[in-house]
């Protein structure tokens, strides 16, 4: 009769796990179907490179490279979890831990290097200026006494400061949405940024025809993908994905699908590890 018991229970034990790995097995089922997830960061509102659409889709240059980048490492386009990353957190998301990487129109900086590590370059962009379209103003030193729009933690309103307009008068805002806003309404006389950002805003169906893009070449913009700091393993992985995305000419697909309508002139892809000065 104990024999009899032991073996009862035992048996109840055998279907509490057998429930239990049923119970797992319906959830790796579900991870092998879309639930295991890699978060990455990017912007959202930056048409032509991360532009959370109306319908909640992304779009932009740089979710087309992420997307690349995520499929070589094993992810597919639904495996993937977008996270908003603003100019200013970019550093700190990554060194939370809220994002693997991000591809965000995150320029390569010695100062930013020294706190996340960088695959790339990417894209090669130039800061340049959004002005009006009939703005009188056509070079650097015409920001003097002007109202300089840009992004908070955006290094571009202080390089025109530092490097041309001393006078300048600076007027950071939250996001480039609001700039391009501010430009439209009169409340500022520019917005500086690079080149490729300015292009996605300047095409955009509702200010189609109002602003232009001055044209000058006032900095060297190498567009990296950020990864936390030591965590060589995943750069090193980026960066081939990267190279395969050129070799396979979905770079040149990229660019076109997003920079097309507007013009834009890119430069050539660059090589990893070539930092433009």
């Amino acid at each position: 009769m104990k024999l009899r018991k032991v073996t009862a229970a035992s048996a109840v034990v055998l279907a509490l796990a057998v429930s239990v790995t049923a119970c797992g097995g319906d959830k790796k089922d579900d991870d092998a179907s879309g639930g295991k997830k890699i978060k990455i960061g990017i912007k959202f509102d930056q048409p032509g490179l991360g532009l959370q659409e109306p319908d909640g889709s992304y779009s932009g240059f740089d979710v087309d490279v992420a997307t690349y980048v995520a499929k070589q490492l094993g992810y597919q386009p639904n495996q993937i979890e977008w996270v908003q990353t603003k100019s200013a957190d970019r550093e700190n998301a990554l060194q939370r831990g809220d994002v693997k990487f991000i591809a965000a129109t995150y320029s390569i900086t010695d100062e930013r290097k020294q706190k996340v590590d960088f695959a790339g370059p990417y894209l090669l962009a130039h800061q340049d200026l959004l002005v009006k379209k009939d703005s009188d103003i056509t070079k650097g030193t015409d920001l003097n006494k002007k109202k300089l729009c840009s992004v908070v933690g955006s290094t571009s309103a202080q390089n025109v400061k530092k490097t041309i307009a001393p006078d300048a008068n600076l007027r950071p805002l939250s996001g480039y949405s609001e700039c391009v806003a501010g430009l439209q309404s009169g409340a500022v006389d520019a917005l500086t940024t690079d080149d490729s950002i300015l292009a996605g805003f300047a095409a955009q169906d509702k200010y189609k025809g109002q602003f232009k893009l001055a044209g000058l070449k006032l900095s060297n913009e190498n567009y990296g993908i950020g990864v936390k700091k030591g965590d060589s393993a995943t750069v090193d992985k980026i960066n081939k994905a990267l190279e395969q995305m050129v070799s396979d000419k979905s770079w040149d697909k990229a660019v076109t699908d997003n920079f097309g309508p507007a013009q834009y002139k890119n430069e050539p892809a660059p090589k990893i590890g070539d930092i433009v000065k």
